[in-house]
């Protein structure tokens, strides 16, 4: 239903959690290089455990070719420099939800290029970010929460 993008990721265990949310949401995960560590990485397999047989995952040489694969009108990106918050977003059915590196954030270009596309998460002025796998799963549950959490089992 969406797709998470991690933008030159560098942590394996953020990414292993972010994997693990995407199996269990039916997200696809994007990576963008270049990444900061090996797909085979233990650290990123072990944060997956053994959802890494439901994941849909692709990888991208780079953000040019990312972007010739995604509808620009489907891009939402998530930065500590949005002036909108997560919850004002409508995140319509097959949304790329894009996350920079851990150290960085998305690039200043492609944030400029689509203000009316980023968004943030509210947090107190003194800190600086959310852990990347905590912001993700943050806002994968909202854009799921807003199509009544189609797809997935809310309760048993």
């Amino acid at each position: 239903m969406f797709n998470i993008v991690l933008v030159e990721p560098e942590i394996p265990a953020n990414t292993g959690n972010i994997a693990r949310t995407c199996s269990v949401t039916g997200c696809s995960l994007h990576l963008v290089e270049p990444l900061g560590f090996s797909i085979d990485d233990k650290q990123l397999k072990r944060a997956g455990l053994d959802y890494w047989r439901l994941l849909d995952i692709h990888v991208h040489k780079n953000m040019a070719s990312f972007l010739e694969t995604a509808d620009p009108a489907l891009l939402y990106l998530a930065t500590t420099k949005g002036t909108r918050c997560y919850t004002e977003i409508s995140y319509p059915q097959g949304a790329y939800l894009l996350f920079g590196k851990e150290t960085k954030g998305l690039p200043a270009y492609l944030r400029e290029s689509r203000p009316g596309q980023c968004f943030r998460i509210p947090m107190r002025d003194t800190a600086r970010s959310l852990n990347l796998s905590n912001s993700v799963a943050i806002i994968v549950y909202e854009a799921f929460r807003q199509h009544n959490f189609a797809g997935l089992q809310p309760t048993k």
